[in-house]
């Protein structure tokens, strides 16, 4: 069990994602150790994707992979009870993960949904997982991506603008977050050549105003060159327990229905990464 941090924000419901595999460890240790610090309740979700031709010419090999996936959530749910956390199971068959999850979140209406990383190989080199991705695309909440192995801290943000309305909205909640928690604050803004470095500037200039207004200490930060390149060296550089993002932006073009520079750092970011669709 990781170290509990402090209270980021007013997070009663927490959906967490989990396919059962090594990859979403990091979304149950976070969303465990979030539910310790905000007194949640924990929603864990676990998707079958139905495979009717599989299921009609090998039904045993189905029965033995259900009973994989309910052997690992009363694990889960072992876990919850130990730190007396409630937790509640949910099992939903659909032919597309993506879209149950972001059926049940309808539902649910969590504070933030909380998923795993696939590792770095060669395959998520440049982009995530596809059903991470379509679940920030389409799902109106925010979504907070934790690695493997990645403690959950919120001692040092990074919080990345491009002047895009989303990126104002992750500015916003990283500010609050910020103040809620006394963490560390950078606030970077990434020109693709010198003709863009005046526009970054008065990005981070708008957000270090914000952040005086707000009582919160910024160290600011200019960079030139590949934008999701320089947030994830950034983060490494300076050492950030997480990224806040907005969902759109940097580009104006989408990738898979999420702006392409948030889905790069998400796959290849050293820490989490909460992606922002509303401010909490």
């Amino acid at each position: 069990m990781e170290r509990v941090p402090i209270c980021p924000a007013k997070l009663e419901k927490l959906l967490v994602c989990t396919d059962g595999s090594a990859d979403s460890q990091g979304a149950l240790a976070g969303a465990l150790a979030l539910a310790q610090s905000c007194d949640s309740k924990i929603y864990i979700l676990q998707i079958l994707e139905f495979n009717p031709e599989l299921e009609a010419a090998a039904p045993e090999i189905i029965a033995q992979r259900e009973a994989k996936v309910y052997d690992y959530l009363k694990h889960c749910k072992a876990e919850a009870e130990k730190l007396e956390i409630p937790m509640e199971v949910r099992v939903r068959r659909g032919e597309a993960a993506y879209a149950t999850i972001v059926e049940e979140a309808e539902k649910i209406k969590p504070d933030i949904i909380i998923m795993g990383r696939r590792g770095r190989s060669r395959l998520y080199r440049l982009m995530m997982g596809n059903v991470t991705a379509r679940v920030i695309g389409y799902s109106p909440f925010n979504v907070l991506v934790v690695p493997k192995g990645v403690a959950l801290e919120f001692r040092r943000i990074l919080v990345a603008s491009d002047g895009s309305p989303h990126s104002y909205a992750a500015c916003d909640e990283a500010l609050y977050i910020t103040r809620r928690v006394g963490a560390e604050l950078i606030g970077l803004s990434v020109a693709r050549d010198e003709s863009e470095m005046e526009t970054a500037k008065s990005i981070v200039g708008r957000l270090k105003k914000e952040a005086d207004y707000a009582g919160v200490a910024l160290e600011t930060l200019v960079l030139q060159g590949s934008p999701y390149e320089a947030i994830v060296q950034a983060a490494r550089d300076k050492g950030a327990d997480l990224i806040v993002m907005g969902a759109l932006g940097m580009t104006g073009l989408t990738s898979l229905v999420m702006g392409s520079v948030t889905e790069r750092v998400i796959a290849q970011a050293p820490c989490a990464v909460m992606v922002v669709k509303r401010v909490m």
